[in-house]
Protein backbone atom coordinates (compact mmCIF):
# COMPACT_ATOMS: atom_id res chain seq x y z
CA UNK A 1 0.00 0.00 0.00
CA UNK A 2 1.17 3.33 -0.87
CA UNK A 3 1.55 5.97 1.88
CA UNK A 4 1.95 9.94 1.31
CA UNK A 5 3.50 11.02 -1.68
CA UNK A 6 6.95 12.36 -1.90
CA UNK A 7 7.79 15.79 -3.42
CA UNK A 8 11.17 17.08 -4.58
CA UNK A 9 12.37 18.79 -7.93
CA UNK A 10 14.87 15.32 -9.26
CA UNK A 11 14.63 11.85 -8.54
CA UNK A 12 17.97 10.63 -9.83
CA UNK A 13 17.76 6.54 -10.64
CA UNK A 14 21.10 5.44 -10.25
CA UNK A 15 23.95 5.60 -7.58
CA UNK A 16 27.01 5.76 -9.95
CA UNK A 17 29.07 8.53 -10.98
CA UNK A 18 26.31 10.53 -13.24
CA UNK A 19 24.00 9.87 -10.36
CA UNK A 20 25.92 11.41 -7.66
CA UNK A 21 27.91 14.15 -9.57
CA UNK A 22 24.69 15.30 -10.88
CA UNK A 23 23.04 14.96 -7.21
CA UNK A 24 26.12 17.07 -5.71
CA UNK A 25 25.90 19.52 -8.27
CA UNK A 26 21.83 19.96 -7.51
CA UNK A 27 22.83 20.16 -3.92
CA UNK A 28 25.41 22.94 -4.32
CA UNK A 29 22.51 24.86 -6.08
CA UNK A 30 19.61 24.28 -3.25
CA UNK A 31 17.66 22.44 -5.49
CA UNK A 32 15.81 19.12 -4.03
CA UNK A 33 16.78 15.41 -5.03
CA UNK A 34 16.40 12.17 -4.31
CA UNK A 35 19.20 9.48 -5.78
CA UNK A 36 17.18 5.97 -5.67
CA UNK A 37 19.86 3.17 -5.47
CA UNK A 38 18.34 -0.73 -6.01
CA UNK A 39 22.42 -1.99 -4.98
CA UNK A 40 23.22 -1.72 -0.98
CA UNK A 41 26.17 0.96 -0.52
CA UNK A 42 28.84 -1.82 0.27
CA UNK A 43 28.01 -3.11 -2.90
CA UNK A 44 28.10 0.14 -5.01
CA UNK A 45 31.43 1.16 -3.23
CA UNK A 46 33.18 -1.73 -4.43
CA UNK A 47 32.04 -2.00 -8.03
CA UNK A 48 34.84 -2.22 -10.27
CA UNK A 49 35.20 0.08 -13.52
CA UNK A 50 37.16 2.76 -15.29
CA UNK A 51 39.73 4.47 -13.34
CA UNK A 52 40.39 7.44 -14.85
CA UNK A 53 38.70 10.92 -14.84
CA UNK A 54 40.33 13.28 -17.70
CA UNK A 55 41.30 16.55 -17.87
CA UNK A 56 38.22 18.10 -18.75
CA UNK A 57 36.78 15.74 -15.84
CA UNK A 58 39.36 17.39 -13.31
CA UNK A 59 38.87 20.76 -14.43
CA UNK A 60 34.64 20.12 -14.12
CA UNK A 61 34.88 19.01 -10.37
CA UNK A 62 36.93 21.39 -9.33
CA UNK A 63 35.20 24.28 -11.45
CA UNK A 64 32.09 23.20 -9.38
CA UNK A 65 34.12 23.18 -6.13
CA UNK A 66 34.23 19.55 -5.78
CA UNK A 67 37.90 18.63 -6.55
CA UNK A 68 37.70 17.32 -3.27
CA UNK A 69 36.41 13.87 -4.64
CA UNK A 70 39.25 13.03 -6.74
CA UNK A 71 41.49 12.69 -4.00
CA UNK A 72 41.93 8.79 -4.31
CA UNK A 73 43.59 6.39 -2.09
CA UNK A 74 47.35 6.32 -2.36
CA UNK A 75 48.32 4.65 -5.12
CA UNK A 76 52.21 3.15 -5.88
CA UNK A 77 54.16 5.10 -8.92
CA UNK A 78 52.79 3.39 -12.30
CA UNK A 79 54.92 2.65 -14.98
CA UNK A 80 53.48 2.88 -18.72
CA UNK A 81 54.26 1.51 -21.67
CA UNK A 82 52.90 -0.01 -25.21
CA UNK A 83 54.29 -3.04 -26.46
CA UNK A 84 53.83 -4.78 -30.07
CA UNK A 85 54.72 -8.35 -30.39
CA UNK A 86 56.72 -8.11 -27.53
CA UNK A 87 58.58 -5.16 -28.08
CA UNK A 88 58.48 -2.20 -26.03
CA UNK A 89 58.03 0.96 -27.56
CA UNK A 90 59.38 4.30 -26.52
CA UNK A 91 56.92 6.40 -25.81
CA UNK A 92 56.98 9.62 -23.59
CA UNK A 93 53.99 9.64 -21.78
CA UNK A 94 54.73 13.12 -20.04
CA UNK A 95 52.29 14.90 -21.92
CA UNK A 96 51.50 18.63 -20.33
CA UNK A 97 47.69 18.45 -22.09
CA UNK A 98 46.56 15.48 -19.98
CA UNK A 99 48.57 16.60 -16.87
CA UNK A 100 45.20 17.25 -14.94
CA UNK A 101 43.88 13.81 -15.85
CA UNK A 102 43.74 12.09 -12.91
CA UNK A 103 44.04 8.14 -11.78
CA UNK A 104 41.33 7.21 -9.61
CA UNK A 105 39.59 4.08 -9.61
CA UNK A 106 35.65 4.31 -9.92
CA UNK A 107 34.75 2.64 -6.43
CA UNK A 108 36.75 5.43 -4.94
CA UNK A 109 35.11 8.19 -6.90
CA UNK A 110 31.81 6.70 -5.88
CA UNK A 111 32.46 6.21 -2.49
CA UNK A 112 33.69 10.20 -2.26
CA UNK A 113 31.30 11.60 -4.03
CA UNK A 114 28.54 9.40 -1.60
CA UNK A 115 30.19 10.78 1.14
CA UNK A 116 30.28 14.70 0.47
CA UNK A 117 26.66 14.36 -0.81
CA UNK A 118 25.66 12.56 2.52
CA UNK A 119 28.24 15.18 4.51
CA UNK A 120 26.09 17.83 2.93
CA UNK A 121 22.88 16.82 3.49
CA UNK A 122 21.81 14.70 0.37
CA UNK A 123 19.05 12.31 0.15
CA UNK A 124 20.57 8.87 -0.87
CA UNK A 125 18.35 5.91 -0.28
CA UNK A 126 19.95 2.37 -1.07
CA UNK A 127 17.92 -0.91 -1.48
CA UNK A 128 15.74 1.33 -3.16
CA UNK A 129 13.97 -2.41 -4.94
CA UNK A 130 11.17 -2.66 -7.53
CA UNK A 131 11.57 0.89 -9.00
CA UNK A 132 9.21 1.91 -11.31
CA UNK A 133 8.42 5.12 -13.49
CA UNK A 134 5.28 7.17 -14.30
CA UNK A 135 3.42 9.69 -13.09
CA UNK A 136 5.09 9.53 -9.72
CA UNK A 137 8.49 7.03 -9.18
CA UNK A 138 7.85 4.25 -6.86
CA UNK A 139 10.27 1.70 -5.06
CA UNK A 140 10.07 -0.54 -2.13
CA UNK A 141 12.48 0.43 0.70
CA UNK A 142 14.25 -1.82 3.10
CA UNK A 143 11.18 -2.56 5.03
CA UNK A 144 9.11 -3.72 2.13
CA UNK A 145 6.86 -0.27 2.37
CA UNK A 146 5.73 1.12 -1.06
CA UNK A 147 7.04 4.61 -1.48
CA UNK A 148 6.24 7.10 -3.85
CA UNK A 149 8.60 10.43 -5.02
CA UNK A 150 6.75 13.00 -7.35
CA UNK A 151 9.77 15.06 -9.23
CA UNK A 152 9.71 17.54 -11.97
CA UNK A 153 12.20 15.95 -13.40
CA UNK A 154 13.77 11.93 -13.23
CA UNK A 155 17.34 11.18 -14.11
CA UNK A 156 17.75 8.41 -15.23
CA UNK A 157 21.40 7.21 -14.70
CA UNK A 158 20.88 3.44 -14.03
CA UNK A 159 22.63 1.87 -16.56
CA UNK A 160 21.92 0.18 -20.10
CA UNK A 161 19.81 -2.81 -18.25
CA UNK A 162 18.20 0.03 -15.83
CA UNK A 163 14.72 0.62 -15.40
CA UNK A 164 14.61 3.75 -16.86
CA UNK A 165 15.45 3.60 -20.40
CA UNK A 166 12.98 0.77 -20.73
CA UNK A 167 9.96 2.24 -18.84
CA UNK A 168 10.54 4.43 -22.74
CA UNK A 169 7.34 3.58 -24.46
CA UNK A 170 8.44 1.37 -27.89
CA UNK A 171 8.78 3.60 -30.81
CA UNK A 172 10.28 6.25 -29.50
CA UNK A 173 14.09 5.64 -29.30
CA UNK A 174 16.47 4.89 -32.22
CA UNK A 175 18.91 2.54 -31.16
CA UNK A 176 21.97 3.12 -33.28
CA UNK A 177 24.34 -0.07 -32.50
CA UNK A 178 27.96 -1.60 -33.89
CA UNK A 179 29.36 -5.03 -32.76
CA UNK A 180 33.00 -4.99 -32.92
CA UNK A 181 33.03 -9.14 -33.66
CA UNK A 182 34.95 -9.76 -30.39
CA UNK A 183 34.75 -9.51 -27.58
CA UNK A 184 37.39 -9.04 -23.78
CA UNK A 185 38.10 -11.27 -20.79
CA UNK A 186 38.09 -8.78 -18.00
CA UNK A 187 39.84 -9.82 -15.11
CA UNK A 188 40.32 -8.38 -11.50
CA UNK A 189 43.43 -9.33 -10.27
CA UNK A 190 44.88 -8.55 -6.41
CA UNK A 191 48.03 -7.63 -7.91
CA UNK A 192 49.57 -4.62 -6.92
CA UNK A 193 48.48 -1.55 -9.63
CA UNK A 194 52.37 -0.43 -10.23
CA UNK A 195 51.86 -1.17 -13.93
CA UNK A 196 49.86 0.06 -17.20
CA UNK A 197 49.64 -1.08 -20.46
CA UNK A 198 48.17 -2.12 -23.54
CA UNK A 199 49.93 -5.01 -25.78
CA UNK A 200 49.20 -5.53 -29.18
CA UNK A 201 49.97 -9.07 -30.35
CA UNK A 202 49.10 -11.84 -33.21
CA UNK A 203 47.53 -13.61 -30.58
CA UNK A 204 44.86 -10.77 -29.56
CA UNK A 205 45.34 -7.34 -27.74
CA UNK A 206 46.10 -7.64 -24.15
CA UNK A 207 45.77 -4.85 -21.41
CA UNK A 208 47.31 -4.18 -17.64
CA UNK A 209 45.43 -0.87 -15.92
CA UNK A 210 45.88 -0.48 -12.06
CA UNK A 211 42.35 -0.48 -10.37
CA UNK A 212 44.35 0.65 -6.93
CA UNK A 213 47.45 -0.02 -5.21
CA UNK A 214 46.60 -3.41 -4.14
CA UNK A 215 44.46 -4.76 -7.48
CA UNK A 216 44.70 -4.59 -11.36
CA UNK A 217 42.43 -4.67 -14.11
CA UNK A 218 43.63 -7.41 -17.09
CA UNK A 219 42.12 -7.73 -20.36
CA UNK A 220 42.36 -10.09 -23.33
CA UNK A 221 41.08 -10.13 -26.61
CA UNK A 222 39.17 -13.39 -27.19
CA UNK A 223 36.98 -15.15 -29.51
CA UNK A 224 32.63 -13.99 -29.24
CA UNK A 225 32.83 -17.78 -28.30
CA UNK A 226 34.79 -18.01 -25.47
CA UNK A 227 33.41 -18.82 -21.89
CA UNK A 228 34.55 -18.11 -18.29
CA UNK A 229 35.49 -21.63 -18.18
CA UNK A 230 37.60 -21.80 -21.12
CA UNK A 231 39.93 -19.71 -19.22
CA UNK A 232 41.20 -20.57 -15.98
CA UNK A 233 43.55 -18.30 -14.08
CA UNK A 234 46.83 -20.18 -15.14
CA UNK A 235 46.15 -19.77 -18.82
CA UNK A 236 45.06 -15.92 -18.36
CA UNK A 237 48.46 -15.75 -16.93
CA UNK A 238 50.17 -17.68 -19.43
CA UNK A 239 48.31 -15.63 -22.13
CA UNK A 240 49.27 -12.21 -20.75
CA UNK A 241 52.52 -13.09 -20.59
CA UNK A 242 52.96 -14.10 -24.08
CA UNK A 243 50.83 -11.53 -25.50
CA UNK A 244 53.76 -8.54 -23.75
CA UNK A 245 56.72 -10.89 -24.91
CA UNK A 246 57.75 -11.39 -20.76
CA UNK A 247 56.29 -11.99 -17.19
CA UNK A 248 53.87 -10.33 -15.85
CA UNK A 249 53.23 -10.16 -11.71
CA UNK A 250 50.69 -12.60 -11.24
CA UNK A 251 48.45 -13.03 -7.92
CA UNK A 252 44.82 -14.17 -6.92
CA UNK A 253 42.25 -14.11 -9.50
CA UNK A 254 38.82 -12.10 -7.40
CA UNK A 255 36.49 -11.84 -10.69
CA UNK A 256 36.19 -12.61 -14.44
CA UNK A 257 33.94 -12.00 -17.01
CA UNK A 258 33.25 -11.56 -21.17
CA UNK A 259 32.39 -8.59 -22.41
CA UNK A 260 31.32 -8.12 -25.89
CA UNK A 261 32.69 -4.91 -27.65
CA UNK A 262 29.86 -2.94 -28.90
CA UNK A 263 28.82 0.84 -29.52
CA UNK A 264 25.42 2.11 -28.79
CA UNK A 265 23.69 4.90 -29.11
CA UNK A 266 19.73 6.01 -27.99
CA UNK A 267 18.42 8.81 -29.92
CA UNK A 268 16.66 11.47 -28.12
CA UNK A 269 18.18 10.77 -24.22
CA UNK A 270 14.88 12.24 -23.01
CA UNK A 271 11.22 11.38 -22.71
CA UNK A 272 8.77 13.50 -21.22
CA UNK A 273 9.85 14.48 -17.88
CA UNK A 274 13.08 11.48 -17.92
CA UNK A 275 16.44 11.89 -19.16
CA UNK A 276 19.09 9.62 -19.90
CA UNK A 277 22.37 9.88 -18.42
CA UNK A 278 25.41 7.59 -19.10
CA UNK A 279 25.30 4.24 -19.97
CA UNK A 280 21.55 4.51 -19.88
CA UNK A 281 22.05 6.31 -23.07
CA UNK A 282 25.31 5.07 -24.94
CA UNK A 283 28.02 2.93 -24.49
CA UNK A 284 31.21 3.07 -26.16
CA UNK A 285 34.05 0.19 -25.79
CA UNK A 286 36.27 0.18 -23.17
CA UNK A 287 39.08 0.48 -25.82
CA UNK A 288 38.39 4.10 -25.97
CA UNK A 289 38.79 4.94 -22.15
CA UNK A 290 35.92 7.20 -22.31
CA UNK A 291 32.55 6.37 -20.95
CA UNK A 292 33.30 7.61 -17.34
CA UNK A 293 34.15 11.06 -19.57
CA UNK A 294 31.10 11.08 -21.16
CA UNK A 295 28.72 10.41 -17.94
CA UNK A 296 30.27 13.54 -16.58
CA UNK A 297 29.44 15.34 -19.81
CA UNK A 298 25.72 14.23 -19.49
CA UNK A 299 25.76 14.77 -15.76
CA UNK A 300 27.07 18.34 -16.21
CA UNK A 301 24.56 19.14 -19.15
CA UNK A 302 21.96 18.58 -17.28
CA UNK A 303 22.76 20.03 -14.05
CA UNK A 304 23.24 23.55 -15.87
CA UNK A 305 19.71 22.71 -17.95
CA UNK A 306 18.15 22.13 -14.51
CA UNK A 307 19.33 24.89 -12.93
CA UNK A 308 18.50 27.41 -15.63
CA UNK A 309 15.16 25.79 -15.23
CA UNK A 310 15.03 26.78 -11.63
CA UNK A 311 16.67 29.93 -11.15
CA UNK A 312 15.76 31.73 -14.23
CA UNK A 313 12.46 29.67 -15.26
CA UNK A 314 14.44 29.07 -18.90
CA UNK A 315 13.40 25.70 -20.11
CA UNK A 316 15.77 25.97 -23.34
CA UNK A 317 19.01 24.24 -22.39
CA UNK A 318 16.15 21.29 -21.05
CA UNK A 319 14.78 21.57 -24.42
CA UNK A 320 18.09 21.22 -26.20
CA UNK A 321 19.69 18.77 -23.36
CA UNK A 322 19.17 15.25 -26.15
CA UNK A 323 20.73 17.29 -28.85
CA UNK A 324 23.30 19.08 -27.01
CA UNK A 325 24.47 15.89 -25.63
CA UNK A 326 24.53 13.77 -28.82
CA UNK A 327 26.99 16.13 -30.55
CA UNK A 328 29.32 15.25 -27.82
CA UNK A 329 28.39 11.47 -27.53
CA UNK A 330 28.92 11.13 -31.49
CA UNK A 331 32.18 12.96 -31.11
CA UNK A 332 32.88 10.39 -28.64
CA UNK A 333 31.68 7.14 -30.37
CA UNK A 334 33.89 8.55 -33.34
CA UNK A 335 37.22 8.04 -31.35
CA UNK A 336 36.38 5.03 -29.85
CA UNK A 337 35.22 3.34 -33.41
CA UNK A 338 38.37 4.41 -34.63
CA UNK A 339 40.93 3.40 -31.94
CA UNK A 340 39.02 0.19 -30.84
CA UNK A 341 39.14 -1.25 -35.21
CA UNK A 342 43.06 0.25 -35.17
CA UNK A 343 44.24 -1.62 -32.05
CA UNK A 344 42.81 -4.57 -32.63
CA UNK A 345 42.97 -4.83 -36.48
CA UNK A 346 47.09 -4.10 -35.62
CA UNK A 347 47.32 -7.63 -33.83
CA UNK A 348 45.28 -10.45 -35.02
CA UNK A 349 44.69 -11.21 -38.56
CA UNK A 350 42.00 -13.63 -37.71
CA UNK A 351 39.91 -10.67 -37.37
CA UNK A 352 40.43 -8.26 -40.50
CA UNK A 353 43.02 -10.05 -42.31
CA UNK A 354 46.76 -9.29 -42.50
CA UNK A 355 45.93 -6.60 -45.10
CA UNK A 356 44.28 -4.08 -42.55
CA UNK A 357 46.66 -5.26 -39.97
CA UNK A 358 49.59 -3.95 -41.88
CA UNK A 359 47.03 -0.49 -42.46
CA UNK A 360 46.86 -0.40 -38.35
CA UNK A 361 50.49 -0.54 -37.84
CA UNK A 362 51.29 2.03 -40.18
CA UNK A 363 48.90 4.23 -38.83
CA UNK A 364 50.35 3.95 -35.56
CA UNK A 365 53.93 4.44 -36.43
CA UNK A 366 52.34 7.68 -37.91
CA UNK A 367 50.75 7.87 -34.56
CA UNK A 368 53.77 7.32 -32.16
CA UNK A 369 56.03 10.15 -34.51
CA UNK A 370 53.29 13.02 -34.16
CA UNK A 371 52.88 15.34 -31.29
CA UNK A 372 49.10 13.65 -30.84
CA UNK A 373 51.08 10.42 -29.82
CA UNK A 374 51.63 11.14 -25.96
CA UNK A 375 47.74 12.38 -25.69
CA UNK A 376 46.51 9.01 -27.20
CA UNK A 377 48.61 6.36 -25.70
CA UNK A 378 48.91 7.65 -22.08
CA UNK A 379 45.11 8.11 -22.15
CA UNK A 380 45.24 4.58 -23.24
CA UNK A 381 47.67 3.38 -20.86
CA UNK A 382 46.65 4.36 -17.92
CA UNK A 383 42.65 4.86 -18.81
CA UNK A 384 40.99 2.24 -20.48
CA UNK A 385 37.55 1.83 -19.19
Amino acid sequence: MVGMVENTTIVIVGAGVAGLTLGNFLLRHGIGCVVLERHSREYVERRQRAGTVDARGVRMYRAWGLGEVLAGDPLPEVAGGFWIDGEELPIDLDDEDNADSILCPQQVLVRNLTDVFLRDGGDLRFEAADVSLGDVVRYRDTGGAVRAIRGDFVAGCDGDRGVSRASIPDGVLTRYAHEYGYAWLSVLAAVPGTSSGMAIHSRGLAGLIPRGAHASRIYLQIPLTDTVEQWPDERIWRELDARYGSPRQSGPITDKRIVPLRSVVYDPMSYGNLYLLGDAAHIVPPMSAKGINLALNDAETFARAVILQAEKGDPSLLDSYSADCLRHVWNYQAFAAWITDLMHDAGDTTYAGEFRQQIARAELQRQFTSPAANRLFSELTSGVN
